[in-house]
């Protein structure tokens, strides 16, 4: 007995070990799931969620560009990219390495991929290659195990259908550089754009838009199971402009291969219905990345395709300035539209004499007559009774050598010089400045869209802007109609008096444009002629016979032409140069005809059209030339 009461005390301290033992762990264990489920929980079901789901920011689809009848001129199309999240594979290198074994990379595609993954944090996609075909999709998707931190994804590209036509208006996008980075971190998001010219640029903050996101349900390597779910973000604002992409596609067929540019503007409102340079370019190069050689194309040709000449190029306005010369010298009364001045075909004054386009002279010449005309003789005089700084003045006013409010980067005000101007280089103004510029030669240098200006300026009297906006988020903007611009302030006489000189030039017989006379029922154009010289023509050239047809392409005189219409009831403006093209009176002036009468038969800024009837018709056609080859009449050369 009591050798079993022995034996039970044993067994009881080792079941008492034992079950202390087993009550140690068991509190050791539950303790550690307390900690696992209830303290840590949530940071644990976050990892596990991150191992089943993978986020990411998407880039937002950017705004719309609409046409004045809601015609698309810039959008999005879907773009399929392969991206690399640095972050989920353990060798950068390598993945590249066995991705270019499937999808060949260039060198400057790695250079830019370098670059890329040293400017952007390791969780931030990087794109390693664009518009991937269907072929690569799939084949990247089979050997995703060999291509961690690699996934393809579906973002958007912008789509430019009328390609060159609308270039230089609308611009191009680019993929954002460092110092765009800085500026808002969005732009780190794969296929995020920035506006680098044109109204892509100006408008660039509205056409934005906010990141969204997307939630995607990964294996273990990384490969894509199915999207769970997708906020795409808020889309920019749509841009609705003042163009009319018709008749933007219309001029461009009929400078055909000239060098030229063109401005067609609503004289009421300054709304620009084309603008149009030739040579172009097409702005969806500069998306997906523009080749070496391509860019040497565009750099070695003389007829700088990728300058917007309507609104930068530089020209000396020649004979379209004449009528800013004659309303500086009525306003300050120096004198009036009865005045004569006789013409001899040249004028002497000092040492040097000034010759008039014609060498035989016109006569006596009173304002009528020398706009008619284009006598530089008159306008010599004109100019010398005024004074420059009066002319400047005036030029100003009509928006000339002073910046305009249109919505194109890069757009240039020109030049109008001065007095004081001249000085401040520590040089004297000469009378013999004010007297070549009375026939907007010398130092002047205006731009296409400011000689459009100051023509609808002339012919409502209205100080009109110049704009390319006409809706932001579908919002009208102000100046969209005639009354929102102030009166310039001018003599109603003195612009009749001008007026009725320009409708002469045009529809009168002997007036210097009659290749421009429209034949168009009832409806009449007043315009104005110009031909301004490159370089300065010698005396002994003269004596020679000079003509400037014999000279090479690039010393010939610019070709200009200014016009409204109807000329009882302005409503349309426009000017047009034609680079080294003579004379504006053969090369300029049928172009314009031409154009005119299109316009008015369109009557863009009178039509009402629905949107849907021209988003249909938004596809690009190539541009071809509709010019004909006309000779001016004898003494026609302004």
């Amino acid at each position: 007995m009591k050798r079993e009461t022995k034996r039970s005390g044993v067994f009881t301290r080792r079941a008492l070990l034992i079950g202390g033992a087993q009550i140690a762990a068991l509190g050791a264990l539950g303790a550690k799931l307390y900690q696992v489920q209830v303290v840590e929980g949530g940071r644990y079901a976050t990892l596990a969620e991150t191992n089943r789901i993978s986020a990411r920011l998407i880039a937002p689809p950017r705004g719309r560009l609409l046409d004045r009848a809601g015609a698309l001129v810039a959008g999005n199309r879907l773009n399929w990219r392969a991206l690399l999240i640095a972050e989920q594979t353990g060798d950068v290198a390598a993945t590249l390495e066995n991705f270019s074994r499937i999808v060949p990379l260039a060198d400057h595609e790695r250079a830019r991929i370098e670059r890329d993954l040293r400017r952007h944090r390791r969780f931030i996609p990087i794109t390693i290659r664009e518009f991937l075909s269907w072929e690569d999709m799939a084949t990247i998707e089979v050997n995703a195990p060999e291509l961690p931190g690699i996934l393809v994804d579906v973002g958007t590209t912008r789509l430019y259908p009328f390609g060159p036509a609308l270039a230089h208006i609308v611009g191009y996008v680019a993929p954002p550089n460092e110092a765009d980075v800085a500026e808002d971190t969005m732009f780190a998001l794969p296929g995020m754009r920035v506006g680098r010219a044109g109204v892509e640029k100006f408008h660039d903050q509205n056409l934005r838009g906010r990141a969204g996101a997307v939630q995607l349900e990964v294996n273990a390597v990384g490969r894509v199971i199915r999207e769970l779910d997708r906020q795409e973000g808020t889309q920019g604002q749509d841009i609705g402009l003042t163009i009319d992409t018709d008749l933007q596609r219309s001029v461009l067929d009929r400078l055909g291969d000239e060098s030229a540019s063109a401005v067609v503007m609503d004289a009421r409102n300054g709304e620009i219905l084309a603008m149009s340079t030739n040579p172009s370019f097409d702005p969806s190069l500069f998306n997906s990345g523009v080749s070496q050689a391509q860019w040497a194309e565009w750099t070695k040709n003389r007829k700088a395709p990728l300058i917007n000449k309507a609104s930068s190029g530089l020209y000396a306005p020649g004979s379209t300035f004449k009528m800013v010369v004659a309303m500086a010298g009525l306003e300050a009364k120096a004198i009036s539209p009865y005045d004569s001045v006789s013409c001899p075909g040249y004028l002497d004054f000092g040492d040097r004499r000034y010759h008039c386009w014609s060498k035989y002279g016109h006569g006596t010449m009173n304002l009528r007559d020398g706009i008619k005309n284009s006598c530089d003789v008159y306008f010599y005089e004109v100019a010398r009774r005024t004074g420059m700084d009066r002319i400047a003045a005036m030029a100003n006013r009509f928006g000339l050598g002073v910046p305009l409010a249109v919505e194109l980067p890069g757009t240039r005000s020109g030049f109008m010089p001065t007095r004081a101007w001249r000085q401040a280089q520590g040089k004297a103004w000469n009378i013999g400045d004010t007297i070549v510029s009375g026939i907007g030669q010398g130092y002047m240098q205006l731009t296409p869209l400011s000689l459009a200006t100051m023509t609808a300026r002339l012919a409502t009297g209205r100080a009109v802007q110049p704009h390319l906006t006409r809706t932001i988020g579908g919002v009208l903007q102000p100046g969209a109609k005639a009354e929102d611009w102030p009166s310039l302030g001018l003599s109603e006489k003195a612009l009749h008096a001008v007026r009725d000189g320009m409708w002469a030039v045009v529809n009168e017989q002997g007036g210097s444009g009659p290749l421009a006379r429209l034949a168009m029922p009832g409806v009449q154009m007043a315009g104005k002629t110009g031909s301004a010289q490159v370089r300065n023509v010698t005396r002994e050239q003269r004596e020679r016979g000079y003509k400037s047809e014999n000279l090479p392409w690039e010393f010939r005189p610019n070709a200009l032409f200014v016009a409204y219409a109807p000329a009882d009831a302005p409503r349309y403006a426009m000017a047009l140069v034609v680079e080294h093209g003579n004379a504006g009176a053969a090369a300029a002036a049928p172009i314009a005809r031409d154009i005119m009468t299109d316009v008015l038969t369109r009557d863009p800024a009178g039509r009402k059209d629905t949107p849907s009837q021209r988003v249909a018709d938004a596809a690009p056609r190539p541009q071809t030339s509709t010019s004909t080859s006309t000779s001016a009449p004898k003494g026609a050369s302004q």
